[in-house]
């Protein structure tokens, strides 16, 4: 009989075991194809399963891949950039240089979408351009692309070269752009174009003059490069933020006060110490989010 009892009270621990699990809320996270999406959809898997959450997450996405993804409903959440969502998603073509002028526009674009902004990071994944190491040290006079411009243009004869990814200097709102506006004498005898992780490389072996880079890769401090004010602010926005479908918000509204704390814990320089710890480090994101939550407790927003 008392056998009988604990097979019984055994299955009913079993199915209970199962039905809480089976009521878990579920979130599908998605992310794109670089270093910090990577690594930020992991923070959040990660804090959401700690607290009820049954999290999948879908990593090395293109952009619109991504997009459309949320769009139509296959994922419910990506780490979004403020400048993405306004040029490739919305097509406004109009700068906005104001953060929270940006925010609050690309805010009301998606939300005509059901798509919902949540507090938005402290850290601006933008472009910038940079030095290496040793030409900052020999030009400190180039402290902004201004200053890079009258640089290149007093010593044209010595043809510095200039490295750029290949999306960027192929973009109408890339290169061509920013040639425009700073009228930067760069033509194909001083531009390489690279893959973007090459860039870096070129820069920290001293390969080229100067470099376009992203504002919180781990590399910059790992390589010891100096980034230039863009004092003509070309460069939009890219405030990150997470972004959550309406209907997931509706159904678990307590994801926006769970995800406040840990978009306000993420400023550029913690970014760039997480990125460099997979992108220099070689550890692994699981490894990375997991040390970071751990040392980061997110029981209250940051001040």
């Amino acid at each position: 009989m008392k056998k009988t009892i604990a097979l019984l009270m055994g299955a009913a621990l079993l199915f209970t075991g199962i039905a809480q699990a089976a009521e878990k809320p579920l979130v599908r996270i998605g992310a794109r194809v670089f270093t910090e999406q990577t690594v930020l959809a992991e923070i959040t898997a990660q804090y959401l399963r700690s607290n009820g959450f049954d999290v999948r997450v879908t990593t090395g996405l293109g952009s619109n891949i991504a997009r459309q993804a949320q769009e139509t409903g296959q994922l419910d959440l990506l780490w979004e950039y403020t400048g993405v969502s306004l040029v490739s998603y919305n097509h406004i073509d109009e700068r906005i240089p104001d953060p929270a002028a940006t925010y609050a526009r690309v805010k009301a674009l998606d939300a005509k979408k059901d798509l919902v902004w949540l507090t938005p990071s402290r850290f601006s994944n933008t472009y910038a351009l940079g030095l290496p190491k040793d030409v900052a040290d020999a030009y400190p006079q180039i402290n902004s692309i201004s200053d890079l411009n009258r640089v290149l243009r007093e010593e044209k004869d010595r043809n510095h070269l200039v490295a750029l990814d290949t999306e960027f200097a192929n973009r109408p709102d890339g290169l061509v752009g920013l040639r425009e506006m700073y009228d930067l004498p760069l033509d194909r005898r001083n531009i390489r174009q690279m893959d973007a992780g090459l860039v870096y490389t070129a820069m920290r072996n001293n390969q080229v003059f100067a470099g376009l880079v992203y504002t919180t890769d781990g590399r910059l401090n790992a390589f010891h490069l100096k980034l230039l004010e863009d004092d003509k602010r070309y460069f939009p926005d890219y405030t990150a933020a997470p972004v959550v479908r309406k209907a997931v918000l509706d159904a678990n509204p307590e994801l926006a006060s769970l995800l406040k704390p840990l978009a306000e814990r993420l400023d550029d320089e913690t970014m760039r110490q997480l990125n460099a710890q997979v992108d220099v480090e070689h550890r692994s994101p699981t490894a990375v989010a997991r040390a970071f939550l751990r040392d980061h407790p997110l029981s209250e927003a940051q001040p």
